[in-house]
């Protein structure tokens, strides 16, 4: 068992390689081993296809008959841009599937694994399925709870100040911990501010680590009553890089139509408390496929999301420095008025960046 769980390894390493860049499907790594030797590779490509399997198959050729194969997700069992993957394992003549886990998708669910039994082969289900599990975290969110995974970065202080009383914020942390960001991006489908932020920094989010991310980043602002300028950096790069508004459905009409003519893509959601239904706009982006979301400011959207209980993890980047209490926030508040009702997170991990901290909390 010893050369399985070796094998699976490889196999997560490689799924991690399309995190970010494989929406809506998941990001699903696949391994063929025959005769003690690997002959074949491949992981889910940019944008979903080819799958993980294909890739290998196509890399193994003839070796692939009487193989193993080590696959981090159920193989599909229908056809979409592609054939199924159930049937080219098939096809292929493959002797033995080691599956780490199953996919919950209602259009595979088991029938991928049921397929391959049917055939003769050997399935093999549950080898390292939570670590599957969580690479594909995004996936599972998106099919089980209906919204994306979402990951809060914050970057402040020691105190918790992002900006100081004047609105100054540029820069907090330092060049190492700026460029752990954009790799952060890179591993997300989307990344998402509010309106504020857009109006204070006129920020482009994209990923500038060259050839770090395979598709564009979607860039997603929460923006209820459709404040974004023309001029913004945003809306100028729409037609490269998506920009998604969630906006609520009583919106200047005109304006709505300037915007869509920019190329800036408009999702109605119902209102909230303040500005939109942060539930309702996740529900948005999973609509549109987004499994992996970075929520990067401001401190009113941070504060909306852990109020509503909706983020799952935090990675937060600490300056060795202190601002005071006159200083921005990095959470605004939400009304707390016991410690019985905290949002509390499980330490993962702190890693350093230059002379900044990052610490990353789980739900």
């Amino acid at each position: 068992m010893d050369a399985d769980r070796e094998h699976m390894l490889a196999a997560l390493g490689l799924a991690r390689r399309g995190l970010g860049s494989v929406w809506p499907n998941p990001a699903v790594g696949a391994v063929l081993a025959r005769d003690g030797r690997v002959v074949g590779r491949g992981f889910t490509q940019p944008t979903g296809r080819p799958h993980a399997e294909a890739m290998a198959l196509e890399q193994a050729g003839p070796a692939a008959r009487g193989a193993t194969l080590y696959v981090t997700l159920e193989p599909c069992c229908h056809a979409g841009r592609g054939p199924a993957c159930a049937d080219l394992l098939i096809a292929a003549g493959v002797a033995r599937v080691v599956v780490a886990a199953t996919d919950p998708d209602t259009r595979v669910n088991g029938g991928g694994i049921a397929r391959l039994e049917e055939a003769g082969i050997q399935v093999e289900l549950g080898l390292l399925r939570e670590e599957a599990d969580r690479t594909n975290q995004g996936f599972l969110s998106r099919i089980l709870l209906d919204r994306p995974l979402v990951t809060l970065k914050l970057a402040s202080t020691l105190d918790g100040r992002i900006a100081t009383r004047t609105g100054e914020s540029q820069w907090i942390t330092g060049a190492e911990a700026r460029r752990a960001v954009h790799a952060l991006r890179a591993r997300h489908d989307a990344v998402m501010v509010g309106v504020g932020t857009v109006l204070a920094d006129d920020p482009d989010l994209t990923c500038r680590i060259a050839g770090m991310k395979a598709v564009p980043m979607v860039r997603v602002v929460a923006d209820s009553r459709l404040r974004t300028p023309h001029l913004s950096r945003l809306a100028v790069t729409a037609l490269q890089h998506p920009v998604w508004l969630l906006h609520r459905a009583d919106v200047d009409l005109e304006r709505a139509q300037g915007l869509d003519m920019d190329g800036v893509s408009l999702l109605p959601v119902p209102g909230g408390p303040v500005g939109i239904a942060v539930d309702d706009g996740l529900r948005a982006l999973a609509a549109k496929g987004i499994t992996r979301l970075l929520v990067e400011g401001g401190a009113r959207l941070a504060a909306s999301l852990i109020r509503a209980d909706l983020v799952d993890r935090i990675v937060w980047f600490h300056a060795p420095a202190v601002m005071g209490g006159d200083g921005w926030p990095a959470v605004q508040e939400f009304g707390l008025t016991e410690l019985a009702a905290l949002r509390r997170f499980k330490f993962i991990e702190t890693i350093r960046y230059g002379s900044d901290l990052c610490s990353e909390y789980e739900r």
